[in-house]
C-alpha cells in the first residue's frame, strides 16, 4: 500500500532488504550442502546395477574420442574440420575438432611468417 511517510517507507524497504538477505543466504548454504557432498554418499545413491554399464559406455567413448583423435591428425584442412565440428554431436567431440582447427591454423600462420621472413631477407 502507499504511504507518505518517510520514515516508514524506509523501515519498509529495510525489512523487505533483510527478508531478501535472508532467502539468499539459504540459498546458498543450500546449494553449499549439495555442492560439497562427500563421494561415498553419491557413491551409495548410485544404481548399482548399471554402474558397470556406464563404465563399459565410458570406456567405449574414450575409444571413440581416441579414433577421432587420430583421424583429426591426418586431415589438413580448416573447411573439412569445420564441416566435421557442425555434424559432431558430442561436446568432447566439439572440443577435439577444435584444438584441431586451432592447431592447423597455428601451423598455417607459422608458415606465413617463415615465408614472409625468407622472402624479407632475398
Amino acid at each position: 500500500e502507499a504511504t507518505l511517510d518517510l520514515a516508514e517507507r524506509r523501515r519498509i524497504r529495510s525489512a523487505i532488504r533483510e527478508l531478501q538477505r535472508q532467502e539468499l543466504e539459504r540459498d546458498e548454504e543450500t546449494l553449499a550442502s549439495k555442492r560439497f557432498r562427500s563421494e561415498r554418499s553419491s557413491h551409495r545413491q548410485d544404481n548399482k546395477e548399471n554402474w558397470p554399464q556406464s563404465r563399459s559406455l565410458e570406456e567405449e567413448q574414450q575409444a571413440a574420442l581416441a579414433s577421432l583423435s587420430e583421424q583429426l591428425e591426418a586431415i589438413t584442412s580448416v573447411e573439412e574440420l569445420t564441416k566435421l565440428l557442425r555434424a559432431a554431436g558430442e561436446y568432447e567431440e566439439r572440443k577435439l575438432i577444435r584444438a584441431a582447427i586451432r592447431k592447423l591454423r597455428a601451423e598455417e600462420i607459422e608458415a606465413a611468417t617463415l615465408a614472409g621472413n625468407v622472402q624479407s631477407s632475398q
